[in-house]
C-alpha cells in the first residue's frame, strides 16, 4: 500500500496493493492498524455507499459538529473527487485537490475532520463508497457551491446534473460558521 501526500495539511490518496490474475482481483480496503500506521486516522462508525448516473455531481459536502472524517472510494465506475480545505487556520484553506478514483486503480481518498468531499460520475454510472468516523447527521450536513470561484475547482464535464440544494450551496466566503468547534 501506498499513500500519497495531497499537499492540503492533511488529506492523503491510498493506494491498495491489488492482487489480480484473469479470474479477477482481491483488495484489501480497510484495515485499521495499517491505515493508521501509514497516517490515516478515522475511528470508523458507519460505512454509507450510493449510486451515482453519469454527469452527477455532488457539491462540497461536509459535517459541522464534531465533523467527520471520511475514506472515500469508488466501487464500481469512475468518479473526479475533490477534498477542499476548510479550516479557517489552515495554510491551505480553501484550496483542493482532485484525484480518479475507479474500481480498476482501487484508490482511496482521506479526508480529515475540516474537509469537505465533492465528485463527479464519469462513467456511466458509479457506487461511492464511505467509511466515516462520526454518524451523520442531517442537522449538521453542510455544502459549498460547486462552482465557489475562489476555489475554482476544474470539474471534468460541462453540463454536470446537480441538486436544487447544491445549486444553492453558498461560497466559502459567505459560509457562515457559526459556533463550529473544529474552526476554533
Amino acid at each position: 500500500m501506498e499513500v500519497e501526500d495531497l499537499g492540503l495539511n492533511g488529506a492523503l490518496l491510498v493506494k491498495p496493493d491489488i492482487f489480480g490474475d484473469d479470474r479477477g482481483y482481491f483488495l484489501e480496503t480497510y484495515r485499521r492498524e495499517t491505515y493508521q500506521r501509514m497516517g490515516v486516522e478515522i475511528d470508523e462508525v458507519q460505512m454509507n455507499r450510493s449510486r451515482s448516473n453519469h454527469g452527477v455531481l455532488r457539491a462540497i459536502h461536509f459535517q459541522l459538529d464534531p465533523g467527520q472524517p471520511k475514506l472515500v472510494s469508488c466501487a464500481y465506475g469512475e468518479i473526479f473527487n475533490v477534498a477542499v480545505d476548510l479550516r479557517l487556520n489552515s495554510p491551505t484553506f480553501g484550496m483542493y485537490a482532485g484525484v480518479a478514483l475507479t474500481e480498476k486503480n482501487g484508490h482511496q481518498l482521506f479526508l480529515p475532520v475540516g474537509f469537505g468531499n465533492g465528485f463527479v460520475v464519469i462513467s456511466d454510472s458509479a457506487v461511492y463508497t464511505y467509511i466515516v468516523g462520526s454518524l451523520y447527521t442531517a442537522e449538521t450536513e453542510a455544502e459549498i457551491a460547486y462552482n465557489d470561484p475562489d476555489i475554482d475547482i476544474d470539474w471534468p464535464i460541462f453540463e454536470p446534473i446537480i441538486s436544487e440544494r447544491d445549486k444553492n450551496a453558498p461560497f466559502l466566503t459567505d459560509f457562515d460558521w457559526g459556533n463550529c468547534t473544529w474552526q476554533k
